[in-house]
């Protein structure tokens, strides 16, 4: 089984790791670059997008991040995690950086603030019932590039049509967040993406 890290510098990374384990993973936390040597494979949680680039920069795991990103190792990146793989953002404070590697544009809280959270069922391309997605101060997908696919939108409602999750080679990326609930058929979907790997 492979053996997958969580950026633990910040956000949900406890139910990450409980989620990759239930499905048989060695899955740990990352907080230090000799940490990160040891990943197959890296998941970035759900949290703060600008708090998680410059703890980042701190603990001296940015540079080594974006190394791995870019020298091909599977990345999937939840809610702030989406962001932190996007190529480009959409009204991200001043400065901000991000690791990149996921020819997108995304949207900083695009949903909304934390009032503006909800949930609802989408339908994820490859997986048979639809997924029960939370979005809690979600980003969403603008623009992607011609190698992205697009592996769920919004349904219905004032966002229809909005992306919520892709897959660009090894990378992949949700605006929800995967981890809450019993459901565990996204993290499946990555870990088999990080056996083909």
């Amino acid at each position: 089984m492979p053996s997958i890290g969580v950026f633990a510098l910040q956000g949900d990374v406890r139910e990450h790791v409980h989620t990759l384990q239930r499905l048989g993973v060695d899955a740990f936390t990352v907080r230090r670059p000799d940490e990160l040597a040891r990943c197959d494979a890296l998941v970035l949680p759900g949290g703060e997008s600008t708090t998680m680039y410059k703890l980042a920069r701190t603990f001296d795991l940015f540079e080594p991040l974006v190394e791995r990103i870019r020298g091909g190792m599977p990345t999937f990146g939840t809610c702030a995690g989406m962001i932190m793989l996007a190529d480009r953002i959409e009204d991200g404070i001043d400065g901000q950086e991000t690791l990149g590697g996921l020819d997108i544009t995304v949207r900083r809280n695009a949903f909304g603030r934390q009032v503006d959270s909800f949930e609802g069922d989408i339908d994820v391309a490859g997986l048979g019932d639809p997924v029960h997605a939370v979005f809690i101060r979600a980003p969403w997908v603008e623009q992607v590039g011609e190698s992205v696919e697009v592996l769920a939108t919004i349904p219905a409602g004032e966002a229809a049509g909005r992306i919520v999750a892709v897959r660009q080679g090894s990378l992949m990326a949700t605006s929800f967040h995967p981890e809450v609930g019993d459901d565990d058929r996204i993290h499946r979907y990555f870990v088999d993406l990080v056996k083909q790997s």
